[in-house]
C-alpha cells in the first residue's frame, strides 16, 4: 500500500523537503487508512494515483479515523505547496541569477539555491529559513 501514496507524493515533492517529509505524508495516510487499504485496495497496482482513486471510489465506506488522515495529509500538502509557492516568489531571482544553468527536478534547483546561500539576497536567504528548505 506504501508504493502507491510514495509515488504520488514523491512526483510532486521531487526530492525538495521544508518541514515535512514524504514518508510522514505515506505515514499519515497508511496508518489512518489502513484497514480500508487492505480491504477495498489490495488488488490495485500502484502508481499514478490509482491507489488514492481506490479510497476515493470507496469514500462511502471509510472510516472517521481514514477520512481524517486524508485531510490530515492533504492539509500538510497544502502548506508544503504555500511554502514552496513563497520561496519561488522570494527567490526567483536568485534562481537566474545563480542556477540558470542547472535542470529544474528532483531538487537541483533547491541544492543549488542552498550551495550559493552566502551569495543569495537578504530576501531569498530568509525564505530558505523560513521554509527550512533542505535536499533528500
Amino acid at each position: 500500500m506504501k508504493n502507491f501514496v510514495t509515488a504520488i507524493l514523491s512526483t510532486l515533492i521531487l526530492g525538495t523537503t521544508f518541514s515535512i517529509q514524504a514518508d510522514d505524508l505515506v505515514k499519515t495516510v497508511v496508518t489512518g487508512c489502513e484497514a480500508e487499504l487492505t480491504q477495498y485496495c489490495a488488488q490495485v497496482t500502484p502508481g499514478e494515483g490509482r491507489g488514492l482513486a481506490c479510497l476515493y471510489a470507496h469514500g462511502d465506506k471509510l472510516s472517521g479515523q481514514c477520512e481524517y488522515a486524508l485531510y490530515d495529509a492533504s492539509a500538510q500538502l497544502e502548506r508544503f505547496v504555500s511554502a514552496l509557492s513563497y520561496l519561488v516568489h522570494e527567490c526567483a531571482d536568485d534562481v537566474q541569477a545563480q542556477c540558470a544553468d542547472v535542470q529544474a527536478g528532483e531538487g537541483r534547483l533547491a541544492q543549488c539555491l542552498l550551495d550559493n546561500k552566502a551569495s543569495l539576497t537578504p530576501r531569498c536567504s530568509s525564505a530558505i529559513d523560513a521554509t527550512n528548505l533542505s535536499v533528500e
